[in-house]
């Protein structure tokens, strides 16, 4: 699949003559549909494409920096806006090819992995190893508490920091943290959880940046999960690009488990840099000499 292709994958139902129809429609084709909106009982969703200065125009007074900042990136860019219930995303190809792959090689040069211990998470009463690896970096004293593990911060990087300017100065929100996951090819996963831990910030975005590897990605609303559903709805799915930025926004992560599932054909690295803003005062105290 072409690094250049963003790929919605929507199954839809249609009542009448026109029967039942589902597929998949690339982004160009599929955000022209901008003023179109599907309804079924449980869900509507909208796409639509704007500008850089027009999508971030429409946030509230106070909650972003001066739009002025938005020249320290590439501008215009091309946004897609992909909603549903209480799901709210928004994704750009933020670096071309040839940036993606400097950052790449940078970071695959100077992130440090976590091992042993917070290397695992605690499941059903036993630790596991994640099936990924995994570190994670930020402001002084900041931690990520997930699945019975702390994750402490270490100490911001270059390689990091350039990043978290620049989506910083392009969203219009601060990071102070950021969690990074490796996956050396198609068979490291993540599995459907919701980033609805205490120590985040409220009302604050999650910041995604894909690099490597495209893989699929998918939302699935925590009330049409497993034997227990209470009712149907729609998977959203997408495919995460090299130099795509996904941002999560308010209240998506409530409501909505996201994954990123295990493809064995694929056999090369994808690094995924989760920029967030934690709240210090949540976050459960750093063991020393870590």
């Amino acid at each position: 699949m072409s690094l250049n292709k963003f790929v919605v994958r929507q199954k839809r139902k249609r009542t009448g003559a026109a029967g039942s129809k589902s597929g998949t429609e690339t982004a160009g084709k599929f955000l022209k549909r901008e003023t179109e909106t599907w309804s079924t009982k449980q869900r509507e969703t909208e796409t639509e494409t704007r500008s850089t200065a027009q999508h971030f125009s429409k946030l509230k007074a106070g909650s972003a920096k001066d739009p002025t900042t938005l020249d320290k990136v590439d501008s215009p860019l091309t946004w897609h806006k992909i909603r549903a219930q209480n799901l709210d995303l928004d994704y750009v190809r933020l670096y071309k090819r040839s940036e993606a792959d400097d950052i790449l090689r940078a970071l695959e040069e100077t992130v440090t992995y976590n091992t042993g211990q917070q290397a695992q998470v605690l499941m059903f009463g036993k630790w596991v190893d994640i099936p990924r690896k995994q570190s994670a970096y930020g402001e002084p004293g900041l931690s990520y508490t997930f699945s019975g593990n702390t994750v402490p911060a270490r100490p911001w990087i270059p390689s990091l920091t350039c990043i978290r300017d620049r989506i910083s100065a392009l969203s219009g929100f601060d990071f102070n943290f950021v969690l990074v996951n490796r996956y050396k090819d198609g068979c490291d996963y993540m599995g459907e959880h919701k980033d609805d831990e205490k120590d985040l910030a409220d009302g604050h975005p999650i910041a995604s940046l894909s690099l490597g590897q495209p893989r699929d990605f998918y939302f699935k609303h925590q009330d049409s999960r497993g034997k227990k559903a209470t009712r149907k709805m729609d998977t959203v799915k997408l495919v995460l690009e090299h130099g795509g930025l996904l941002l999560m926004n308010p209240p998506t992560n409530r409501f909505w488990y996201h994954a990123l599932p295990k493809r064995t054909r694929l056999s090369d690295v994808r690094i995924n840099l989760t920029f967030r803003k934690m709240n210090p005062a949540m976050c459960k105290p750093v063991k020393k000499g870590i």
